[in-house]
């Protein structure tokens, strides 16, 4: 069984003040449309660097933004890094038809192939877990290594009797015509710890009307699409067939049972595969990567230069 690999401490970034490699400001993110097939333009947000390059994936009804403190904490290392808007995300375009793990796993493969990446570390949060699991099974050449942010272990579908079972418990609310301030304000209370960037991160969920209600970005049909997909997704199935180096990031929380699961699939994971490492966050949030940005880049950096770039 793979031990775990060591980590250091570390701190949370200033977002106002980080530094580069060679003591100069870390510039803002580039917001780039990259088209990656014909219709289909994903958005991202780019730090240039010349150490080894990292893809931030988000999860379901997430943007790239909320990956902004790993990706300032990383491109201080001189790392380049990119965090994407997925299809229907974020500012990147809306097509209709498929969500499923096929298209949105091409869809990372054409963007790493456009923007030149040389087989990047590929990252992914809760879905983007997910989908960053299985682009490097599907695409053994297309990473150097995948890290699993609190997602990616357990199969959802263990969960539930059936669709739809998890359709009624992890259905979208319904948000649309809610006061822009009072969905900062739900974040903010639900989130105490956060960051301020990481609140107004959240934001860019949402277009915003001109009288200050929004609109989820993400439809609600293709949100559920992508719920289903999720649902018949197999990571459990995936472990024993992946070739790189892979650390898991998992977050536990106060739901005992949920953590017990957790850590049962986490367990499996790594006896399924001796290239999988493990560093828990606990206690911490499902979007650890936005409450802890600094501790999950440490993880990162640290795992790359001990286990990956060995």
């Amino acid at each position: 069984m793979t031990q775990p690999v060591p980590f250091s401490p570390s701190v949370e970034p200033d977002l106002e003040s980080a530094t580069g490699p060679l003591g100069g400001p870390i510039p803002d993110p580039r917001r780039e449309r990259v088209a990656v097939r014909d219709g289909l333009r994903l958005s991202v947000l780019a730090w240039e660097g010349a150490a080894t390059p990292f893809v931030l994936v988000h999860g379901l009804a997430s943007n790239a933004r909320l990956w902004e403190g790993v990706g300032v904490a990383l491109a201080s290392a001189g790392h380049r890094v990119v965090a994407v808007d997925q299809r229907g995300h974020g500012e990147s375009d809306r097509p209709a038809g498929d969500y499923g793990f096929e298209a949105v796993t091409d869809d990372l493969a054409a963007l790493v192939e456009r923007l030149g990446l040389d087989r990047p570390v590929l990252v992914g949060q809760s879905w983007g877990a997910d989908v960053v699991l299985e682009a490097a099974v599907r695409r053994p050449g297309l990473a150097r290594g995948i890290a699993c942010v609190d997602g990616a272990v357990a199969d959802i579908a263990d969960a539930f009797p059936d669709w739809e079972a998890c359709e009624a418990a992890l259905a979208p609310p319904h948000l649309d015509g809610l006061a822009a301030d009072a969905v900062r304000g739900h974040v903010a209370a639900a989130h105490p710890d956060w960051p301020a960037w990481g609140i107004e991160a959240v934001l860019a969920n949402f277009d915003v009307r001109p009288d200050g209600t929004v609109s989820p970005r993400l439809a609600r049909d293709r949100h559920l699409a992508i719920l289903r997909a999720l649902w018949e997704h197999r990571p459990s199935r995936l472990y024993p067939r992946l070739t790189v180096p892979a650390l898991l990031l998992p977050a536990e929380g106060a739901d005992a049972a949920r953590n017990a699961t957790r850590r049962q699939a986490v367990a499996a994971a790594i006896a399924a595969n001796p290239r999988v490492a493990i560093r828990w966050f606990s206690p911490a949030d499902h979007d650890v990567h936005v409450q802890q940005a600094a501790a999950v880049a440490t993880a990162l950096r640290t795992w790359l230069l001990e286990v990956v770039d060995r």
